[in-house]
């Protein structure tokens, strides 16, 4: 079987699979998203999430929550209020800690050049302790001005969202486009070769011109040693 009957057929079985995550389905903000990915030949999901604000309950390995041996007090995938956690907390015993996770997808990708369109990080979190042994060492107010940097980093997560699936169907038309003509990328490529090599020459004149008092010692080093990268326009 080849490599790509394969991957055909391992992406029909994972997404044949019932869903077991805690919620049993998609992220509503995310559905568009993992559906286009899931109708390329070259992509499917394996997991994901739209980005969420939780309470969990249980110990602290160093700064890292365990969320396999914590309990759940509350998830919500969408702007939360003081009340709500109030409310959570009051079921604590161990440390509760507060934490918002941005948007979160697993992409299984047919080859390596597939998965370099997605190569896509981010730093967009929070995680801070609220009580420890049951009892809360912060105050309300503390809780309440938290919850706006949670719901806040909710906001942009979701604009991040939408930017990286317009994004990502830019260059999905591109590559299709490419794949359907390819004289297309020869005449791209021919014309980023040329415009590299006449901002090369461009910058070449402009080290020469600043050296034209100087006497070069012989014709052979015309080469003054110039190393330019040039990204395509719209990088």
């Amino acid at each position: 079987m080849d490599r790509i009957a394969e991957f055909r057929k391992w992406k029909v079985q994972c997404l044949s699979k019932a869903d077991l995550s805690r919620k049993g389905s998609v992220d509503e903000d995310v559905v568009e998203l993992v559906q286009f990915l899931n109708m390329r030949d070259e992509f499917f999901t394996t997991s994901s999430c739209a980005g969420r604000i939780l309470l969990l309950d249980g110990g602290i390995n160093g700064f890292e929550v365990q969320k396999q041996n914590c309990c759940w007090l509350l998830v919500t995938h969408k702007p939360c209020v003081k009340d709500d956690v109030i409310v959570a907390l009051k079921k604590a015993n161990g440390d509760a800690t507060l934490k918002f996770e941005p948007f979160v997808l697993h992409v299984q990708c047919r080859q390596l050049q597939d998965a370099q369109i997605l190569a896509v990080r981010s730093t967009h979190g929070l995680e801070v302790p609220l009580s420890h042994k049951g009892k809360l060492m912060v105050t309300e107010e503390y809780i309440d001005f938290l919850l706006n940097v949670a719901n806040q980093k909710m906001e942009e997560n979701k604009k991040r969202i939408e930017r990286f699936y317009n994004c990502l169907q830019h260059v999905m038309e591109r590559e299709t486009m490419t794949n359907l003509h390819p004289k297309i990328k020869e005449k791209n490529n021919s014309s980023y070769t040329h415009k590299k090599q006449r901002n090369q020459e461009k910058a070449h004149g402009q080290c020469i011109t600043k050296e034209n008092d100087k006497e070069l010692e012989n014709d052979d080093d015309d080469d003054l040693g110039i190393n330019i990268t040039i990204f395509p326009e719209d990088y």
